[in-house]
C-alpha cells in the first residue's frame, strides 16, 4: 500500500506533534481527510481542526482504529500509560512511530504485542517550516517498506536519515535540542546589530537570513564548515577580529558542552 493511500494518526498534539501535523499535511503527503489525531488538551485540537482540517479526537482509540500509521508525539514519562491503553487496539498491519526523547524501541516493543512493528524517530521544532533534521531507526520487526515510508514522512518536512539506535541520543541532543541552541545565537547576534544602531526587525532578519545562509552552504556545498569559515575571514579584516571574541569566550567549547549534557539528559530518560 503506497502512503497516498494510508491514513496517519497522531497520539499527542503538543508543540512539536501539532508541528509535525501542520507540515505534512501541507506538504500535501496526506490528505488531511486520512489523518487523525488526539489529546485531551482540547484547545490543541481545535486549532489543528481549523488550521489543517485533520480529523480529532479525545479518544486515542479512535485514532488508533482508524490508522494505518501511528505517531506516538507524547512525552516520555506518559508514554508507557498510552501505550497500555491502546495496545489492544494496535492490529499486526499498523506501523508505530515513536518520538519520545530518551525511550528505546526494546522499551516500546516490549509493551506491546509481539511482532508490533516500531520505528522511533527524532525529529525537532523546525517542521513546522518544513526545515527539520530526523534521525530514525528501526525495530527488530520493522521491515525496508517500514523504513522507507519513515524516512518519506519525515522527509516531507525537512532532512531525514537512518541512524543505528544506540546513537540516538546523541541526535537528541545534537537536532533534537538543537533550534533551541540557535534561537538565542540569532537573539544575541541581532542585538549586536541593534547596538550599532540597526532597528530591531532588520536585525533580527539580517541575523536569521545569515545562520539560514551559513546552514545552506553548508549542506549544498558539501565543504568542511571550518573552509567555509576560512573563504570569509580574509586577513586583518573585520571577521577575524569577531571569530577571536568568538574563540576567547569558548563559543565552541560551550556549544559542545551543550549537545554533551542534553545528550546525557536523554539517557537519563531512558532508565
Amino acid at each position: 500500500m503506497s502512503l497516498d493511500a494510508k491514513k496517519l494518526g497522531f497520539i499527542g498534539t503538543g508543540k512539536m506533534g501539532s508541528a509535525l501535523i501542520n507540515g505534512i499535511c501541507n506538504a500535501g503527503l496526506f490528505s488531511p481527510s486520512n489523518v487523525y489525531a488526539s489529546d485531551l488538551y482540547e484547545p490543541s485540537l481545535d486549532a489543528l481542526k481549523q488550521n489543517a482540517g485533520v480529523n480529532v479526537s479525545t479518544d486515542n482509540k479512535v485514532t488508533v482504529v482508524n490508522s494505518d500509521v501511528i505517531v506516538l508525539a507524547v512525552k516520555p514519562q506518559i508514554l508507557r500509560k498510552v501505550i497500555a491503553s491502546i495496545k489492544d487496539d494496535i492490529t499486526e498491519d499498523k506501523l508505530i512511530i515513536s518520538i519520545a526523547a530518551g525511550v528505546k524501541l526494546e522499551a516500546i516493543e516490549d509493551e506491546l504485542k509481539e511482532g508490533t512493528r516500531v520505528v522511533r524517530v527524532m525529529p525537532n521544532i523546525a517542521a513546522t517550516v518544513a526545515e527539520a533534521a530526523s534521525a530514525i531507526s528501526t525495530g527488530r520487526n520493522a521491515s525496508v517498506d517500514d523504513a522507507d515510508d519513515v524516512l518519506a514522512i519525515f522527509g516531507s518536512v525537512g532532512s531525514s536519515l537512518i541512524v543505528p539506535e544506540h546513537l540516538m541520543d546523541a541526535v537528541t541532543g545534537l537536532s533534537g535540542s538543537g533550534p533551541a541552541f540557535i534561537f538565542p545565537v540569532i537573539e544575541a547576534m541581532a542585538d549586536g546589530g541593534v547596538f550599532e544602531g540597526l532597528d530591531r526587525n532588520s536585525a533580527i532578519v539580517l541575523a536569521a537570513q545569515t545562520v539560514l545562509g551559513a546552514a545552506k552552504m553548508v549542506l549544498e556545498t558539501n565543504t568542511h564548515p571550518g573552509q567555509l569559515k576560512d573563504m570569509v575571514t580574509s586577513p586583518g579584516g573585520t571577521t577575524i577580529r569577531g571569530v577571536r571574541v568568538l574563540e576567547e569566550c569558548g563559543v565552541r567549547a560551550a556549544f559542545m558542552k551543550a549537545v554533551i549534557e542534553s545528550s546525557d539528559r536523554s539517557k537519563e530518560l531512558a532508565k
